[in-house]
């Protein structure tokens, strides 16, 4: 592909704004010596996944798609046009918001979404497959959640949540996949479905209100301690596999 090419996959405007950003000197390329200037949009280049390349003082990696992870926040959208809320796509750099796609929506997109007042892992990527196949039912994804509730709990709660309750839509009873009590107010929750504010009606069917609820974990892939509340990063190829590995073609 060329430079230009390269620049117009990687999200950064239209195919003329790649150009210009070369031509005008804003983006290097890496040599044996160091970075230095390109200003020929039309260079073919043949990147390597991860490849280096710099653009206005910011160095980015070549993907050809787009794979993250996001720690969300409390009071933020998991939506392209929020209602209330900022939108967590804010929190990306417009690269990454503005990447191509063959649909009308353009940039990377969640896999599944969290409520406003909810935080915790989100997955964002621009592979179309592994969204479909994350989110199909009947792959069974476990999500496992910390929830915090206004009242302590006891053992019977946990007893009553993986034995199954019913919801105010569906006569069929829902069940955790897993559920352990960690303190009286605190939560440990495995989930393999995705119905609607499912885990504030379950455990409101138990009699208690959520108060806090943190998503810890999808699949094999955790949320690091070290990703702070609306930072963002690349899987690492590890969690790549792992992620295709779980949910494969």
């Amino acid at each position: 592909m060329t430079l230009q090419e390269l620049l117009f996959a990687q999200g950064f405007g239209t195919r003329r704004v790649c150009a210009g950003l070369v031509q005008q000197g804003h983006v290097e390329l890496p040599t044996p010596e160091g970075w230095a200037v390109c200003d020929d949009p039309w260079l073919t280049i043949q990147p390597d996944e991860a490849w280096p390349y710099r653009v206005q003082g910011v160095v980015w990696p070549y993907h050809r798609q787009a794979y993250l992870m996001l720690h969300k926040p409390a009071g933020t959208e998991c939506s392209q046009r929020p209602s209330t809320w900022p939108s967590i796509y804010t929190l990306l750099p417009a690269p990454l918001r503005q990447r191509p796609q063959k649909s009308a929506v353009q940039g990377v997109q969640a896999v599944g979404r969290l409520d406003q007042d909810t935080t915790g892992l989100l997955i964002l990527t621009d592979d179309g497959p592994l969204i479909h196949r994350m989110t199909s039912p009947r792959h069974h994804v476990p999500k496992v959640y910390e929830v915090g509730t206004a009242e302590a709990m006891d053992a019977t709660v946990v007893q009553r949540l993986l034995a199954g309750v019913v919801l105010n839509d569906d006569p069929r009873p829902v069940r955790a996949a897993a559920c352990e009590l960690v303190a009286p107010q605190h939560l440990k929750l495995t989930l393999t479905e995705g119905k609607y504010h499912q885990v504030k009606r379950m455990l409101a069917a138990t009699g208690h209100e959520v108060v806090q609820l943190h998503r810890s974990q999808i699949g094999e892939l955790r949320l690091p301690d070290d990703l702070a509340p609306g930072q963002w990063r690349w899987l690492t190829p590890a969690e790549l596999v792992a992620a295709q590995t779980r949910w494969p073609a």
